[in-house]
């Protein structure tokens, strides 16, 4: 699978980032902490653990839970990322992006916390779907 170089920045512009890698997918998380700080289903991109960001002044980061956090700029609020504290793995907002180049023909590949879904709303693309516990799983690790 190829990866692909992004850059982007928040509404205000005060914070400007760069991705080296990048997959070309996106996947949707349906927890019920994701849908609160998005608004809906966060759909995200795994941008890996190169990330690079100027302004970091603007940034503020919740600890949403023990193992991962949120960040967000300071004066305009844009979501800017989900990062796994101990793999130190960047997910961030597919909308984030103003442009997509190399990812126009990225697929929506998997769904995670299903379990934890509204009823609501649905998706018609066929994807790989997870239970909260099925996420806890396959990425916990053995500690």
């Amino acid at each position: 699978m190829s990866t692909i170089s992004l850059k982007t920045q928040c509404l205000c512009k005060k914070v400007s980032i760069n991705v080296a890698e990048t997959k070309p997918h996106v996947d949707s998380c349906h927890c019920s902490m994701c849908r609160k700080w998005s608004g809906g289903p966060f759909l995200a991109i795994d941008c890996g653990t190169e990330v690079n960001f100027e302004g970091h002044e603007h940034i503020k980061v919740f600890s949403s839970s023990e193992w991962a956090e949120r960040g967000f700029c300071s004066n305009c609020g844009t979501h800017l990322f989900y990062r796994l504290k101990e793999a130190n793995q960047y997910i961030m907002p597919a909308g984030l992006f103003d442009s997509l180049d190399g990812l126009e023909s990225a697929e929506f590949t998997t769904q995670i916390f299903i379990d934890e879904k509204p009823r609501y709303y649905d998706f018609v693309n066929k994807t790989k779907m997870m239970t909260g516990e099925e996420v806890f799983a396959a990425f916990a690790g053995d500690k």
